[in-house]
């Protein structure tokens, strides 16, 4: 997976269901606005929150309606589950899986390193590492991820330490390999691209997929200033919709656009009037600055 990518949120009606409907809106919108590829199923599809059942058919849905690459997230705390759950996902339709490090128990890097191997030896499509400390407290370590590149069916990584060190330790030892370093973070998107990562998975895609993209594409097109400026102008937004305001924010940003984003679901809790005021502007502003 190359290029922009986006992690999609999962839209919920009132009482919870999935809105197969309002989902099929985002992925022709986020298709429309040139993102590469979509990842749904991920920590900003509420993917905990999905049985396994609802999760294929997310992915189920996403395949139908985009001709873009799909990478499922398909990870579980165990092996069994995850390997049930990549299987479902290509028989679904998704074109890889992307396989989040185990979590509530601690596994040291040996355990994972063995877990990794195993999905992808069972794996019908290319597995993708996922780190992401934030919510498991687990970290995959660049050594580690060195080691799996190697791997003929584990295809890359997205990367959601935030630590540009951490990404560059991990294109540095996965540089002799067929493999794809992914930023998982929005504030250093450029950044890592000038490191030489293969892209992005971005939460704040889901917002402003248009801007997204175009970072990606000036970074292509050899505009390295401009990818840079344009990426600073959406540090803000970003920040408010992962580390300020989570998946309710996240799904306010998007209905500040005229996206159906839908509710969220329990325990998330909608935002309040403010916090919906200042992402509304936060929006804009980002919107204004790309136009200026």
């Amino acid at each position: 997976m190359r290029g922009t990518g986006l992690p999609l949120v999962t839209p919920f009606s009132d009482d919870e269901s999935i809105d197969e409907g309002a989902l099929r809106e985002l992925v022709a919108w986020v298709t429309d606005a040139g993102v590469d590829f979509i990842v749904p199923c991920g920590s900003n599809s509420e993917a905990a929150l999905l049985t396994p059942e609802e999760r294929t058919r997310v992915v189920e849905v996403v395949a139908d309606e985009t001709d873009l690459p799909v990478l499922a997230g398909t990870g579980h705390p165990g092996l069994h589950q995850t390997r049930e759950q990549t299987a479902a996902a290509a028989e679904a339709g998704a074109d890889a899986a992307l396989v989040v490090t185990p979590f509530y128990h601690q596994h040291d890097q040996a355990a994972m390193a063995d877990y990794y191997r195993d999905v992808a030896d069972a794996s019908a499509i290319p597995i993708y590492l996922y780190s992401v400390p934030k919510y498991t407290d687990t970290v995959l370590q660049p050594e580690t991820v060195g080691e799996l590149a190697s791997h003929p069916n584990i295809a890359g990584i997205k990367d959601s330490s935030g630590s540009l060190e951490a990404l560059q330790r991990t294109i540095s030892r996965t540089d002799d390999a067929d493999f794809d370093v992914l930023v998982g973070s929005g504030s250093i998107f450029a950044a890592g691209l000038e490191y030489g990562a293969a892209g992005g998975v971005l939460a704040m895609a889901n917002v402003v997929p248009d801007l997204a993209s175009e970072v990606y594409a000036r970074q292509q097109a050899g505009d390295i200033a401009g990818a840079r400026e344009l990426n600073q102008s959406l540090v803000e937004l970003n920040r408010a919709v992962t580390a300020g305001h989570g998946v309710p924010g996240l799904k306010a940003a998007m209905r500040h656009r005229g996206q159906p984003a839908g509710r969220t679901r329990r325990p998330f809790t909608p935002v309040d009037a403010d916090a919906e005021e200042t992402l509304a502007s936060l929006v804009d502003g980002a919107l204004d600055d790309a136009r200026t």
